[in-house]
């Protein structure tokens, strides 16, 4: 295919209507089709990355392959697309300002005077050209965060208009709205749309194609009038209809022929409709599955819808590719302590300990993961959670009543955990994590060995502490193995106890590497113990 094509994906009337997902979900319908299709997206804010944002501020930090910490959205494009995302794939205004900014220091510009316009639009629109050109997409879909009228997206919405003005048929707007339902009056109202879209026209854009974000079905009349009203073609309105799963949209935007608009409006050959037949097993299954697991999720956030995200979906794949229905329990680690964590936990099937940063609701982390190992209750630890699990053990098994990690506690007298020499003196914000895709080599006999089926293995990290390997021994002797580690550095990333069902700690974030047709091995692996320890 010559040119690549880039479609934009605009919001207005209110924040959170699902771009993200509309956007995953018209990529996932053309990749079916045979194209090679990725998704970005920029982020209005000037933080250079969300690496720094707190959960309450941003939920979950997702983290890519090549160790970019990016927006949660990306996680969506890569369970929709299993195809995985880089740093060029999430860009902030931060960053764009950072790179302009440099080049002025360099005396790129020639002494020019730097403005918004032409300076910080040109190099958005390097970035969004950057995937077509260097990684050679047939379709290149960028989100823009926010909403229009927003002050601060302003520089990418006038990208955008002249991206649409350069590129000509290779260019087109996907903006999405809300129709709200106004219960008094019975009655569905376009207004807020009609609005939205004259804002947008308003700065030079006129959208090609309009999403409709609705409870409830809308009519062919008021279908037909938003059409008028907003100057676009009938067959390029589409209702994004409230469904049960995230997982059922792409099936809603193929019946409504979204992919075909599209298709025809850059100029392409429609060609037959594709089956989605994995997608639609995976929804089979869902659909089909009687039985529930009941999962503990343990973690200092969870009263926040996304600060876990990519282990909620990891979850629920695992559960269903099971044939279970996820029954997921969320409890507060600040509320979790030795006296209650029996009564708390007593119902679940397995219980996974979260990962975190900071002080805050550790030691109902170290109840749970007592209450797990005394009991034999299939636990996953993941990141701070594995760390939890190798401190709860060396207080409560090796007898080390204050070994801790030094991220809490830098003067505790034994240092299971604690930083590598390399690291103590980086103060950067993020600058002494270990961030992306690591290897990692598993030991023969190892449930993770079991669960994954080969012995070398690649999966992303976010974090700055690691296993004190001075207690390797005393720990194996006591029956906590190590039984995962780098080949390079021969930190240590995965430990268990071979004694009980299913305990296991990883260092690394699995939930990263987990999507809707390739879910994660070590997921599957500990849902499977969950119901087999439910049975």
């Amino acid at each position: 295919m010559a040119d690549t094509k880039y479609i934009f994906v605009t919001g207005g009337v209110v924040s959170s209507l699902g771009k993200g997902i509309i956007s995953a979900s018209l990529g996932k319908l053309l990749q079916a089709r045979g194209y090679k299709v990725t998704i970005q997206k920029f982020d209005p804010y000037i933080n250079i990355d969300p690496g720094t944002l707190n959960p309450y501020e941003h939920g979950e930090c997702y983290v890519t392959v090549d160790g970019h910490e990016a927006d949660l959205d990306l996680g969506h494009y890569e369970r929709f697309l299993n195809v995985q995302t880089t740093r060029a794939n999430n860009i902030t205004t931060g960053r764009i300002y950072q790179s302009v900014i440099n080049k002025e220091r360099k005396g790129d510009y020639l002494g020019k005077t730097v403005q918004v316009v032409p300076h910080i639009t040109d190099e958005i629109k390097r970035n969004v050209k950057l995937l077509g050109s260097k990684y050679k997409f047939d379709f290149v879909i960028t989100e823009i965060g926010g909403t229009v009228g927003d002050i601060e997206s302003l520089p990418f919405i006038e990208s955008v208009r002249q991206l649409k003005w350069e590129l000509g048929k290779n260019c087109l707007c996907v903006h999405l709205t809300y129709v709200p339902y106004i219960a008094a009056a019975k009655e569905y109202k376009t207004k807020p749309t009609q609005h939205s879209v004259k804002q947008l026209q308003e700065l030079g854009i006129q959208p090609d194609v309009l999403v409709l974000r609705t409870e409830h079905e809308l009519n062919a009349n008021l279908l037909r009038k938003v059409a008028l009203f907003c100057n676009v073609a009938e067959d390029s309105v589409i209702q994004s209809i409230d469904v049960p799963t995230i997982y059922e949209v792409p099936l809603v935007l193929q019946r409504q022929k979204m992919d075909e608009v599209v298709l025809r409006k850059v100029g392409m050959e429609v060609g037959p409709t594709p089956e989605l037949k994995p997608w639609k097993e995976f929804l089979a299954l869902k659909s089909t599955a009687t039985d529930t697991v009941k999962i503990g999720l343990v973690g200092k956030y969870v009263e926040l819808q996304d600060a876990y995200k990519s282990i909620d979906e990891s979850l629920l794949q695992a559960a269903i590719y099971n044939h279970h229905k996820l029954d997921l329990h969320l409890f507060h680690s600040e509320k979790l302590n030795n006296e209650n964590a029996a009564e708390q936990l007593k119902d679940m099937d397995g219980i996974l300990i979260a990962p975190g940063f900071g002080q805050r609701g550790i030691e109902g982390k170290f109840a749970a993961i007592k209450y797990a190992r005394e009991h034999d209750v299939p636990c996953l630890g993941i990141c701070l959670g594995m760390q939890c699990m190798v401190i709860e053990f060396a207080r409560d098994v090796l007898g080390l009543a204050d070994a801790n990690s030094t991220e809490m506690e830098p003067n505790t007298a034994h240092k299971v955990i604690d930083l590598m020499e390399e690291q103590k003196n980086v103060t950067n914000m993020g600058g002494s994590m270990r961030l992306g895709a690591y290897d990692c080599m598993l030991k023969e006999g190892s449930k993770v060995l079991e669960a994954y089926g080969k012995e070398h293995i690649q999966e992303r990290h976010r974090h700055r502490f690691e296993f004190n390997n001075e207690y390797k021994k005393q720990y194996e002797a006591a029956g906590m193995m190590c039984t995962g580690e780098n080949p390079e550095t021969n930190l240590v990333e995965v430990v268990e106890i071979p004694a009980l069902k299913w305990f296991v700690g990883v260092q690394y974030h699995p939930e990263y590497n987990s999507t809707v047709v390739n879910p994660n091995p070590l997921f599957l692996s500990f849902v499977k113990a969950a119901i087999e320890n439910k049975k």
